[in-house]
């Protein structure tokens, strides 16, 4: 049975590759406090053990996919990008590359004085800052050396050995040095730092919301007394009586007869008013000098929920504050912003600045929302139907740029199939943020090309490297294990104090923007848990952005200065 097994698999190789995946998700999937192997990790190790049985992958396979998940990973990361490098974002983004440079430099300084050849100094640089797609890159640099294939092989052979070694500290350690020591070093209080900034800002914990009872906006029925306040004003007088707040009154109903309220409408003593707003409002602060009646016509407005795609290149880098005193926003809530590749969840606060390609979740009336919505850009449609045609065709383009090869003296330049997909990614991606009408791909799409491509070729590298994971594990492992902590935290360290002395960040966002620096997910998701706020994530998308491309390309850089 057993050898039956083993042959299946060495006949059919697709059926290991599939397998890795099926254990690495498995066994990926479990996390202790938030902190596990994670897939890629699972599945190079479960790739490993499969590739103890000698087991021969056809060659076009890896690039294939490694091709998806690069288009994928710039795809996602291109509007940030874009914005990073062109706009407000620029401290950010500057901040990201000179964290990038530390992240290299730290890997290239470690190789050398360890006396690492170039597969293991790739696999050391690609686990301690938790890069995978730098593996792919490296891998195209190699092959380029024109070394002889044993010394090729050798070298690729070694990269996911130094990888599994230094990544599992990579992770761990970064979410350690960054949540649990970053705070003490650079001596703040990161819960009270966040409070202070909200409170700065203007910002207000929402809670409730869509699957719970309570709803942080209601629309309630009050009656106007003899000797009311709001008297004789107009909507738009009446609603600026409850100053910095988001008040709206929707309808009236007058003698029977039941009218939408524009803000010039002038109320008189016995209307009943239709009120939209936030609970805590309506209940503490009109409540009192009310009547709340039950009134169930006046209420029975069509009301909804839209999420909406920003595209409109006026709204691109308004605040909130500002964006309120447009005319399309009256009536309409805003209950989140979500940003980025990571769908990050972006604070609202009065100064929050929106940008094209976030996605904003307002409600409101039908009307009221479908006005700004038109404002803003597009409803953000739900379709599981991916533009195919495009994701090929800009694959392709991407890749036959990238083949392109310049000579200065002797030396032939190259993006590489693998860079060109990156930064085709990148235009298309940013491109897609500002017009809308092409390229859809839908977010569980872009999941499955960035996780599952790059997943199957971390398999297809594990499988084939196998037979010597075990023989340089024994070499190098625990002085390796060791670099690997020197070359995760050095980085992270330098960053922290640069942030803080030269860029001058908030501390309240400093944090999140070495977690984006280093695109490292799990020490964000710890910083937001120690400050207990979303604050964090504003210093996180565009660095992120920034971070998760040049890590990448550093790969090959790296190939190139030990070379």
């Amino acid at each position: 049975m057993i050898d039956w097994f083993v042959n299946t698999l060495r006949t059919y190789p697709e059926i290991a590759i599939f397998l890795s995946l099926g254990l690495g998700y498995y066994f990926g999937s479990f996390t202790y406090k938030g902190l596990g192997l994670g897939a890629v990790t699972a599945t190079l190790i479960a790739a490993v053990l499969i590739g103890q049985l000698g087991i021969t992958i056809s060659p076009p396979l890896k690039p294939t996919f490694f091709l998806m998940f690069l288009f994928a990973i710039g795809y996602g990361v291109g509007p940030q990008f874009v914005r990073g490098i062109a706009k407000d974002g620029i401290p950010q983004a500057l901040f990201a590359v000179v964290v990038c440079f530390f992240c290299l430099g730290a890997a290239y300084v470690g190789a050398l004085i360890a006396g690492y050849d170039i597969g293991s100094a790739v696999g050391l640089y690609a686990g301690s800052q938790t890069i995978s797609a730098s593996m792919g890159l490296a891998t195209d640099a190699i092959n380029r050396l024109g070394l002889p294939p044993e010394q090729s092989k050798a070298m690729l052979d070694a990269m996911p050995v130094a990888y599994a070694v230094t990544y599992i500290f990579g992770t761990v350690g970064s979410a350690i040095v960054l949540a649990l020591f970053g705070p003490a070093l650079l001596g703040i209080d990161l819960e009270a730092e966040c409070k202070r900034y909200e409170e700065e800002y203007g910002g207000k914990k929402v809670l409730g919301g869509a699957g719970t009872a309570w709803h942080n906006y209601e629309l309630r029925a009050y009656r106007i007394k003899e000797g009311g306040q709001i008297i004789g004003k107009t909507a738009l007088e009446a609603e600026k009586l409850v100053p910095n707040e988001r008040v709206f009154i929707e309808r009236v109903r007058r003698g029977g007869q039941i009218t939408d309220a524009t803000v010039d409408t002038v109320f008189a003593a016995g209307d009943v008013v239709a009120v939209a707003g936030r609970r805590e409002v309506l209940v503490s602060l009109i409540g009192p000098v009310a009547e709340e009646v039950d009134d169930r016509e006046l209420l029975a407005v069509p009301t909804e929920g839209v999420d909406v795609f920003v595209t409109d290149k006026a709204t691109d880098g308004k605040t909130l504050a500002e964006l309120a005193t447009m005319p399309s926003a009256r009536g309409v809530f805003l209950r989140k912003i979500v940003r980025g590749a990571t769908a990050t969840e972006i604070p609202i606060l009065p100064n929050t600045k929106v940008h094209r390609g976030d996605i904003l979740t307002i409600v409101g009336r039908t009307q009221d929302t479908a006005a700004a919505t038109k404002a803003l850009g597009r409803p953000d449609q739900q379709t599981d139907v991916a533009d195919v045609a495009f994701i090929g065709a800009a694959i392709t383009i991407g890749a036959l740029v990238g083949a392109l090869t310049f000579k200065i003296g002797s030396v032939p330049l190259t993006l590489s199939t693998s860079g060109g997909a990156l930064i085709s990614g990148l235009f298309f991606g940013w491109l897609r943020s500002v017009r809308p009408t092409f390229g859809r791909i839908p977010s569980p799409t872009v999941w499955f090309m960035n996780s599952v491509g790059l997943n199957v070729f971390i398999a297809v590298v594990g499988i084939s490297s196998g037979p010597g994971f075990v023989a340089g594990l024994q070499q190098l492992g625990i002085s390796l294990f060791l670099w690997g902590i020197a070359v995760t935290t050095v980085p992270l360290v330098l960053a922290m104090y640069v942030g803080k002395y030269v860029f001058r960040f908030h501390p309240a966002i400093l944090l999140g923007c070495c977690s984006g620096a280093r695109t490292t997910t799990a020490s964000l998701g710890m910083i937001n848990d120690r400050a207990k706020s979303q604050i964090p994530g504003l210093g996180y998308t565009v660095t992120y952005a920034v971070g998760n491309t040049l890590l990448t390309i550093w790969g090959m850089v790296l190939v190139l200065l030990l070379a």
